[in-house]
């Protein structure tokens, strides 16, 4: 019996080591993206006929100016520089995100930083501490603003009228502090803006994860919003509303969501239907030169004049979808207030729209998707490394890839998971969509680092419209167990989706206020553990210290290194397939009347460029 509980106790001991080793144990370095298939809906030829007439036109929407409101806003007029946003010139929010400790809305419409003001070197980090390495340090200054994008003006929606850039817009006075004296000036979204490239492989988008997987075709809600229908012909004289489900549809859910945000495309109170009204008619890019040598437009290019050899937006519709969802005579009455309703075309009424034009957000939605799928940065100096070519990258960069996923120093590697580097991962959620650390669950892919206090940004531990939270696992009925046999405390206040970081040397200013201006400062800021770790969050948990012992030049040197082995050189030089069309974007005003109430806009070209691209654009702060 003695020998027996004996070797029983040797196998736990030597089980538990064993388990203790596997846990040390550093994960492989992460592989090549190109090991990684593009997700796509499994359900995508229901709906698109032609993917390269898709791609088209999602690229042409993309970039297209008049999808603002204002004739001049377009996808691209916050996604222009590697993906990213690089003004620096009236792009501060003073902090509307910020709640109050029960979660209500609290914002903070007092500006440190602005408006109209053009940021400083000097302004950065938003947390400056004493000891830059001790987050208990004093702050020497602190600041709940956020570098975002301007947008749109603050108005009230009236109409979209065909062949008309600019919808017809109701002035007033912007309540949210944008204003300089009686002026209205341009509005800041709410986070910065994140890159689009390689945004195909997270399983939802936004950093707070609102853009759901799952496409319903009206908005970025999902199978969350119970009404969300669209309308399909049965015949061309048989039309129904029809709930309809694409999945690995993230990208899709979110680009219908900025055309009608009242601050970054859209006057308040747009539907889709009049985005729709608005540009079926007009020649696609009317305003704005479209390189001859483009690497998807340039055979429809009328460079050096401006626009495309197409005669409408509704052409390029019929080319790239399936007819069921837009060939009918049937219009749709959608009024305020009303259920929507089908009517015959000679009962129709102004303000009634045809099928093409209500089923507007599934179009502009698949087919931008289809063009953002093919924004993939998978030709990096550490992808070719991983693939084999030793010679890719230097020995520093080698060495910040392991101090990267060492478990005892950089564990840099546990949220930025994989070869998509982010644990937000199509791949990996649906693999194992919750995660529990130090005996917390919370949701794959997002987390919460300290970079601000969570009530500054509730972040996916907000709700949706329809009253339910935006975290799954607060969704879900059964909650794992921990170590001790009991539920796992929930937690999700102030988590953000992790980003991947491919192309991160090109995308400043970081976290999702935009806050921190360098790599430099990023790792500054990890090697503290965060800036508000120890403050307890609304939930009631606390931010676990992030353990990151980078305490020497060296080791911030090499995970340097690593970081910018991840510049897809493509990217910085707008090499296909991440050349693009022409673009005036908004930068900044000039501090007098435009006539309307609004202040005068500063505008800035970025020159149209081929698949063999051209200068790179200047950086943030640049």
């Amino acid at each position: 019996m003695a020998r027996s509980i004996l070797l029983i106790s040797f196998l736990l001991l030597t089980s538990l080591l064993a388990i203790t080793a596997a846990q040390a144990a550093d994960p492989d370095r992460p592989p090549s993206l190109k090991t990684i298939t593009v997700p796509e809906p499994s359900n995508l030829a229901d709906f698109v006929k032609d993917r390269q007439q898709a791609i088209a036109l999602g690229k042409a929407l993309f970039w297209e100016m008049r999808v603002g409101s204002d004739g001049i806003t377009a996808c691209a007029s916050c996604h222009f520089n590697a993906g990213a946003d690089s003004r620096s010139l009236n792009q501060v929010n003073p902090g509307s995100t910020r709640v109050h400790v029960d979660g209500s809305p609290d914002p903070d419409l007092t500006f440190d930083f602005g408006p109209n003001r053009q940021l400083l070197v000097s302004d950065f980090p938003f947390r400056q501490l004493s000891d830059s390495l001790d987050r208990s340090s004093a702050p020497l200054f602190d600041s709940n603003d956020i570098v975002s994008s301007q947008g749109i003006f603050a108005g009230d929606f009236i109409v979209a009228e065909p062949g008309k850039s600019k919808d017809k817009v109701r002035f007033k006075t912007d309540a949210d502090g944008f204003l300089f004296g009686n002026l209205n000036l341009r509005r800041a979204g709410q986070r910065n803006a994140p890159s689009v490239i390689n945004s195909v492989f997270n399983f939802r988008n936004f950093f707070d994860g609102r853009a759901q997987n799952n496409f319903n075709g009206v908005n970025n809600w999902g199978v969350r919003d119970p009404n969300a229908k669209v309308f399909k012909a049965l015949t061309p004289a048989q039309v129904e509303a029809v709930q309809i489900s694409l999945n690995n549809s993230s990208l899709a859910s979110q680009a219908v969501a900025p055309p009608l945000s009242d601050r970054e495309m859209s006057a308040s109170g747009r539907i889709f239907p009049n985005i729709g009204h608005k540009l079926l008619r007009m020649s696609p890019l009317a305003l704005q030169q479209v390189h001859n040598t483009d690497s998807v437009l340039g055979s429809l290019s009328r460079y050096p004049q401006r626009g495309l050899n197409v005669r409408s937006y509704t052409d390029m519709v019929k080319a790239a979808f399936q007819s069921q969802w837009w060939n009918s005579a049937k219009m749709i009455r959608a009024k305020p207030n009303q259920p929507i309703t089908v009517i015959d075309q000679r009962d129709h009424q102004d303000g009634d729209y045809s099928l093409m034009e209500y089923n507007f957000s599934l179009f502009f939605g698949l087919a931008i998707q289809l063009y953002e799928s093919t924004l993939v940065a998978d030709d990096t100096p550490y992808d070719r490394f991983m693939l084999g070519d030793a010679n890719a990258v230097s020995e520093a960069a080698v060495r910040g890839v392991d101090l990267f996923r060492s478990q005892a120093r950089g564990r840099c590697i546990n949220c930025h998971e994989g070869a998509e580097l982010t644990g937000a991962s199509v791949t990996r959620v649906t693999a194992s969509p919750l995660r529990i650390r130090e005996e917390q669950v919370f949701d794959r892919g997002f987390n919460n680092i300290g970079v601000r206090a969570s009530s500054d940004d509730i972040g996916i531990g907000g709700t949706d419209p329809f009253g339910n939270p935006l975290a799954n696992i607060r969704r879900t009925a059964t909650v794992p167990l921990c170590a001790n046999g009991l539920p796992c405390p929930v937690i999700a206040d102030g988590f953000m989706k992790v980003p991947g970081l491919r192309n991160v040397e090109l995308t400043a200013p970081y976290f999702h206020n935009g806050g921190t201006l360098s790599l430099k400062g990023v790792l500054d800021f990890y090697s503290r553990g965060g800036d508000f770790a120890k403050l307890e969050q609304l939930d009631g948990s606390e931010i676990a210290p992030l353990n990151i012992l980078m305490n020497n030049d060296q080791e911030k040197a090499d995970l340097e290194a690593f970081l910018l082995a991840l510049t897809d050189e493509r990217v910085r030089q707008q090499k296909a397939p991440f050349d693009h069309p022409q673009l005036f974007v908004t930068n900044g005003h000039k501090l007098e009347n435009g006539g309307t109430g609004n202040a005068k806009d500063k505008l800035l070209e970025i020159k149209a460029v081929g698949r063999e691209g051209g200068l790179p654009l200047r950086q943030f702060m640049q």
